[in-house]
């Protein structure tokens, strides 16, 4: 086995963004469509600064806001040495789901900081607002729109196996350090996904340990770093994730705590792209080669408009489906495709 844990730390760093506004972020780091780290973005957070007295001063700090009613969160064996992954036969997953209050998940972090072998816990992607209310208010940015709700991450030292998100990504790290490792949304190929039908976290996940990469296994990896980006953030950092780039995020400490904001700038009411991929994975992937050759000159022509408008040429009462991406141009949408999957 060719394995190269050396390899996956020798990659491009992500470029790095110091004193970011609103106005930067937009006019700037989000056109180039290229992940950014925000050093410093969150640094005057109260959770930050509480993060910097030690773990019992973040924990202290997050209970202020802690409520009894449960919450969700994944448990992994010791075995699993923090990869949240598949069961070797990629039948199952390697973790367990389960709820708990917060302020006993908090302690259990606390406890288990110095073990040799810890169980794998981690709190993942629950509302601020809805997990320690307040937090949020007290803990705040204007890069993004008010109206995102930002969400909240909380573990010991995990690996989280590469992915990507249906949205754009800002997080900030509270507490810990964590590893981001990126791969572009072209490199999917070389990423080697795992099924479809049974994901960690809803989107696919890769089959490789970009930390131990097996490249006799998968030697399309190499192709993957080559092009890869990574950065090491400390509290009060903060990384922007642009839509669809995979990631892979090792937390590198004890008690780890991470805000992330996503938000999407597509039109309100569309149906979701990656229902569709699905839909066309059982419409489209099984014709004969010709058949799917036809199908995507109509798709380029029609969805990606690789030769502009494709109802340029109707006039707009005619244009139906084709027409503007509003609401009701969406809800004419829906009740055609509901009227071709009846079969009437």
């Amino acid at each position: 086995m060719r394995s190269h844990p050396v390899a996956a730390r020798l990659v491009t760093p992500i470029r790095e963004y110091h004193r970011v506004d609103r106005r930067r972020f937009d006019e700037e780091i989000r056109p180039a469509g290229q992940p950014a780290i925000l050093r410093g973005l969150g640094a005057d957070w109260p959770a930050v600064r509480a993060a910097r007295g030690g773990a019992d001063a973040v924990v202290a700090y997050l209970k202020r806001f802690s409520h009894p009613e449960p919450v969700a969160a994944i448990v992994g064996a010791p075995e699993i040495e923090g990869r949240f992954f598949y069961t070797p036969d990629l039948t199952a997953l390697n973790f367990t789901r389960g709820k708990s209050p917060l302020d006993p998940f908090l302690d259990r972090l606390l406890r288990d900081r110095d073990a040799d072998r810890p169980y794998a816990i981690a709190v993942q992607s629950i509302p601020a607002a809805e997990l320690v209310p307040g937090f949020e208010r007290e803990n705040a940015t204007d890069l993004v729109d008010s109206a995102v709700a930002p969400r909240l991450w909380l573990g010991n030292a995990i690996r989280v196996a590469t992915h990507y998100d249906l949205q754009e990504n800002v997080g900030v790290v509270i507490a810990g350090r964590r590893r981001f490792t990126l791969f572009p949304p072209d490199q999917v190929a070389n990423l080697y996904m795992g099924p479809l039908e049974l994901t960690p976290a809803g989107t696919p996940i890769s089959l490789v340990d970009p930390a131990h990469p097996d490249l006799d296994r998968y030697p399309r990896f190499a192709d993957a770093l080559a092009v890869a980006q990574e950065a090491t953030l400390e509290p009060g950092d903060a990384i922007y994730i642009p839509f669809h780039w995979w990631h892979a995020v090792d937390s590198l400490d004890p008690v780890n705590i991470l805000m992330n904001y996503w938000w999407s700038p597509a039109p309100e009411g569309m149906a979701s792209p990656y229902d569709a991929l699905l839909l066309a994975l059982f419409s489209l992937g099984v014709l004969p080669p010709d058949q799917r050759a036809a199908w995507r000159t109509m798709f380029d022509h029609l969805v990606f408009r690789t030769g502009g408008d494709p109802a340029a040429h109707l006039p707009p009462h005619a244009q139906g489906v084709l027409g503007p991406a509003d609401r009701r141009g969406f809800e004419r949408m829906r009740a055609t495709l509901l009227q071709s999957l009846s079969g009437a």
